[in-house]
C-alpha cells in the first residue's frame, strides 16, 4: 500500500460528514435504563452502529484527543476479565466479610490454613500478595468490643501480621538477586507496604503472647482444637525467624528456625480437618482497590495439602542450602551448587535466591572470602598449583620494582575482568532449568572473549615466570601452557556441555535429532579429554621442575592431580555414554524402528535443524561446530540386510549396534568407578549423598540402555530367522526426562512386539 492510499484511508474525526447515510431519528434512538438509587444510563449503542455504518471497509478514525490508551482501556470496560470495577448481577463493590462478627475457632483454623495455601501459591508465582486481603479487616477487627473471644482474636491478628511480614522479608531477598519477573515470580505489591516499619521483634512477641493466651484461657472449644491453633503459631513464629535470619546470609540460625519448620509441619497437615473453611474471608474485590494498570488476576486456590508440601520443600531446601558456606575450594562449590539445584522438584525462587545470596553479598563470597580468592582457588586446582601467580601473598610488595608487584597487579585486572563472567556462572545455576540453559547460552560467548584476551595476558606473564616451552618432537614448534586461557577454555567447554544436556532435559530435541545431539556431546567431551590431558602435561612439567617442594606446593600439586585424574574420567565416561546412546539412535533410525512426529515439516531440512540446534555454538572459534557434511556421512551407511535367514551369532551385529555395546560397555565400568570415588576425591564434600544418587541414576540409565541393545539383537536375530523387518519385531519409546532414571540420558525403552 503506498502512503497516498494509506492517507486516504484515515481521517480526521473533525471532517469526517456523515451526511452519505443521514441518520433518521426514528431508526437511532438512546434508551434510558433505570438503575437503583434512581440513577440513568443512556444506552448509545444504535447510535453508535448506525454512525459506524457510513464508514467503508478499511476506512479509519483518527482523534488526537483519544489516545491508544483509551482505546484499549474502552475494550476492557465491562469485560469481567479485564474491568476489576465490572459488578455482575446481585453483587455488591464492596468484600462481602463482615470484620465486627465473631468468628468460630474451626473458621479461625480454616482462615489460617487457607492462608497459608495462598502464600504458597505466592511463592510458586501464581498470584500477586493475598494476605493483605485481611489488612484492613483486622483494623476494624480490634476496634470492636473484647468479649470472650479474645484469645481467637489476638491468635488471628498475630498469625496474619506476621505473615504479611514473612512475606515481606521473602519479597526483599527475591527482589535483592537476579530472578525474572512473571516468570518466577510475581513482585509487584501495588504500593502497598508489607509492614516494613513494624520490628520482627514485636511480632514475634505477638505471636508469643497469642500462644500463652490459647495455654492459659479457655475459648469453649476441644483441646484438639487449641492444639492446632498454637501448632499454626508455633510454625508462624518459626517461619518469621528463619527469613529473617536469611536476611543477613552468615547467620546460620536459620538452620535451627527451618528444622522446628520441619517438626511442626505433621502436626499441622494431621489437625487441617480441625478447620472450617471460611470462604468470605478472601475476595479478589481488593484488587479494585490498588493502584495497578495490569487486568485483576484471578485468585489461584490450591489445595492444602499442594501447599504442604511445598512450605516442607523450602524448610528442608532452606535448612540444607546452608552447607554451600562449608567452604572446600572452588570446584567442591560448584558441585554443590549445580547438584542442590539439579534436583527434582527443582528449589523454589525463595530458596535459590537465598543461595545467591549466601554465593555473593557486600561484596563477599559465602560472606567472609573475596572474589579474588575464589578465583586464585579454582586456577590453582586447575591449571597453576602452587604457582607464585596465584600467591595471595603478592598483595602485601609495595615495591613497584619488585616482579611480584607488577604480576599482582596483572592478576588483579585479570580478576576484575573475569570475575562477573564467573559469579554469572553460579548465578546461572540458580535459575529454573529453561532460564539457566538460556544464560549459558549468553554466557560461553563472554567466556569466548576471555580466553582470547588471557591469551594476550598469558604472553606478557612470560617474562615473570620465565616458562620454557615444551617442543614439539615433529615440527619442533615450541608449545606454551596458556594458563589463563586454558583455564578459561576449559570452563567454556564445561558450559558447553551444560547447554547440550540442559537441552535433554528440557526435552528440547526431537526423536530424530537425538542421536546428532549425543554426537555432538560426545564431540565436546573428547575436546575436554585433550584439553585437560594438554593441562595434565604441563602441570606435570612444572612439577618436576621444582627441585624442592614445600610442604603447600605438594598440597597444591596432589589436589591439582587429583582433581584432573576425576575430571578426566568424567569426561571419558560422558564421552562413552554419550557414543552409545547416539550410536543406537543412529541405527534404530537406519531400520526405521524409532518414533518421530506424525507431522511433515515442508520447510524443514535436516541440515537447517542440525543448524538451529548448533545456533548457541556457531560464534565461538574453538572449539569448532563439526559441519552437517560430517554428521551426515556417520549415518550414511545403510544398515545389514536383516532379511537373509542368517543364524544367532554366525554374523557379527551391524556397525552401529556393535559401536553402541562396545561404548556402552565402558560407560558402565566408567561410571561405577565415578560412584566409588570419596567425596573429597569427587570435590562433593557438602552433598555426598545428592551426589551420589544422581551418579547412581546414571548407572542405572547405563544398565538400562545395555537391556535396550540385548533387546535389539535379540530383535534382529528374529528378524533374520524369519525374514522379516526389524521394525515390525520391535518397539521403541523414547520417554521424556521426567520419566528417565537421568534426565539427561534418554535411553530407549525397547520391547518386542507380540
Amino acid at each position: 500500500m503506498d502512503c497516498e492510499t494509506s492517507n486516504n484511508l484515515v481521517g480526521d474525526v473533525s471532517q469526517l460528514h456523515l451526511t452519505e447515510k443521514p441518520i433518521d431519528n426514528n431508526e437511532a434512538t438512546s434508551k434510558s435504563i433505570d438503575f437503583k438509587n434512581n440513577e440513568r444510563v443512556r444506552d448509545v449503542t444504535s447510535i453508535f452502529q448506525t454512525a459506524a455504518s457510513a464508514l467503508y471497509t478499511g476506512q479509519l478514525l483518527k482523534d488526537p484527543s483519544f489516545t491508544l490508551f483509551e482505546a484499549v482501556g474502552a475494550l476492557e470496560m465491562m469485560d469481567p476479565k479485564m474491568d476489576s470495577g465490572y459488578l455482575q448481577n446481585h453483587d455488591s463493590f464492596e468484600d462481602d466479610l463482615d470484620a465486627i462478627q465473631d468468628l468460630l475457632p474451626e473458621e479461625v483454623i480454616g482462615v489460617m490454613d487457607q492462608m497459608l495455601s495462598y502464600e504458597m501459591a505466592w511463592h510458586m508465582g501464581l498470584l500477586c500478595s493475598v494476605p493483605k486481603t485481611l489488612e484492613d479487616a483486622l483494623s476494624d477487627r480490634s476496634k470492636k468490643v473484647r468479649t470472650e473471644n479474645q484469645s481467637l482474636e489476638l491468635a488471628l491478628r498475630a498469625y496474619t501480621i506476621a505473615l504479611i511480614k514473612t512475606c515481606g522479608y521473602v519479597h526483599g531477598k527475591i527482589t535483592s538477586e537476579h530472578y525474572y519477573e512473571e516468570e518466577d515470580f510475581v513482585s509487584v505489591l501495588y504500593s502497598r507496604d508489607l509492614l516494613s516499619t513494624i520490628d520482627y521483634v514485636d511480632i514475634v512477641e505477638c505471636l508469643e503472647k497469642a500462644i500463652e493466651d490459647l495455654s492459659s484461657k479457655r475459648i469453649g472449644c476441644e483441646d484438639k482444637i487449641k492444639d492446632a491453633l498454637q501448632v499454626r503459631l508455633q510454625l508462624r513464629r518459626h517461619l518469621l525467624l528463619a527469613v529473617e535470619c536469611d536476611s543477613r546470609p552468615t547467620d546460620c540460625n536459620a538452620i535451627q528456625h527451618w528444622a522446628r519448620c520441619l517438626e511442626s509441619l505433621p502436626s499441622v497437615l494431621q489437625s487441617q480437618g480441625e478447620g472450617v473453611p471460611k470462604p468470605t474471608a478472601f475476595s479478589a474485590k481488593i484488587q479494585r482497590r490498588l493502584a495497578s494498570s495490569v487486568p485483576p488476576r484471578p485468585i489461584v486456590d490450591i489445595s492444602f495439602e499442594h501447599a504442604h508440601a511445598h512450605l516442607k520443600q523450602i524448610c528442608q531446601n532452606g535448612s540444607e542450602v546452608y552447607r554451600a558456606l562449608d567452604y572446600h575450594g572452588s570446584s567442591n562449590l560448584s558441585t554443590f551448587v549445580w547438584t542442590f539445584q539439579s534436583r527434582k522438584p527443582q528449589p523454589s525462587i525463595y530458596i535459590r535466591c537465598l543461595l545467591q545470596s549466601l554465593i555473593f553479598h557486600d561484596m563477599k563470597v559465602l560472606g567472609e572470602m573475596t572474589i579474588t580468592r575464589l578465583i586464585f582457588d579454582d586456577l590453582a586446582e586447575t591449571v597453576l598449583p602452587g604457582h607464585f601467580l596465584v600467591d595471595p601473598t603478592n598483595s602485601d610488595i609495595e615495591a613497584p620494582q619488585d616482579p611480584r608487584f607488577q604480576v599482582w597487579k596483572e592478576m588483579q585486572s585479570f580478576v576484575l575482568r573475569v570475575g562477573d563472567a564467573f559469579l554469572d556462572m553460579f548465578r546461572a545455576m540458580c535459575m529454573n532449568r529453561s532460564r539457566m540453559r538460556r544464560m549459558l547460552c549468553h554466557l560461553i560467548l563472554d567466556w569466548e572473549s576471555i580466553q582470547l584476551e588471557a591469551e594476550n595476558l598469558d604472553a606478557e606473564l612470560r617474562q615473570f615466570t620465565m616458562e620454557e616451552p615444551i617442543r614439539d618432537l615433529t615440527t619442533s614448534d615450541e608449545i606454551w601452557s596458556f594458563p589463563l586461557s586454558s583455564w578459561a577454555y576449559y570452563h567454556k567447554l564445561n558450559q558447553m556441555q551444560w547447554i547440550v544436556q540442559m537441552g535433554l532435559e528440557l526435552d528440547i530435541y526431537e526423536n530424530d535429532e537425538l542421536a546428532s545431539m549425543y554426537w555432538y556431546l560426545q564431540n565436546l567431551s573428547s575436546n575436554l579429554i585433550q584439553h585437560l590431558e594438554r593441562i595434565q602435561t604441563f602441570t606435570t612439567k612444572s612439577y618436576r621442575a621444582i627441585i624442592s617442594l614445600t610442604a603447600a606446593q605438594k598440597t597444591a600439586y596432589t589436589q591439582s592431580f587429583t582433581f584432573l585424574d576425576v575430571e578426566l574420567l568424567k569426561a571419558s565416561a560422558i564421552q562413552s555414554f554419550a557414543r552409545g546412546l547416539s550410536c543406537l539412535y543412529i541405527f534404530l533410525a537406519q531400520v526405521g524402528a524409532l518414533p518421530t512426529r506424525g507431522q511433515t515439516t515442508p520447510y524443514g531440512k535436516p541440515e537447517h535443524r542440525y543448524l538451529l540446534r548448533m545456533r548457541p555454538f556457531l560464534q565461538l572459534s574453538l572449539p569448532e561446530v563439526p559441519s552437517y557434511a560430517e554428521y551426515a556421512s556417520l549415518i550414511a551407511s545403510p544398515p545389514a540386510d536383516n532379511n537373509q535367514a542368517i543364524g544367532p551369532g554366525e554374523q557379527p551385529p551391524p556397525p552401529n549396534l556393535m559401536f553402541a555395546e562396545q561404548a556402552m560397555n565402558v560407560a558402565r565400568k566408567e561410571w561405577d568407578a565415578i560412584s566409588k570415588l570419596s567425596a573429597e576425591t569427587a570435590r562433593c564434600v557438602t552433598c555426598k549423598d545428592w551426589w551420589g544418587q544422581s551418579v547412581k541414576d546414571v548407572v542405572r540409565a547405563c544398565i538400562a540402555c545395555n537391556v535396550a541393545i540385548a533387546t535389539v539383537k535379540r530383535g534382529l536375530a528374529h528378524a533374520n530367522a524369519e525374514g522379516r523387518a526389524l521394525a515390525d519385531i520391535i518397539q521403541v519409546e523414547v520417554a521424556g526426562s521426567e520419566r528417565a532414571y537421568h534426565p539427561f540420558w534418554a535411553v530407549p525403552k525397547i520391547t518386542q512386539k507380540r
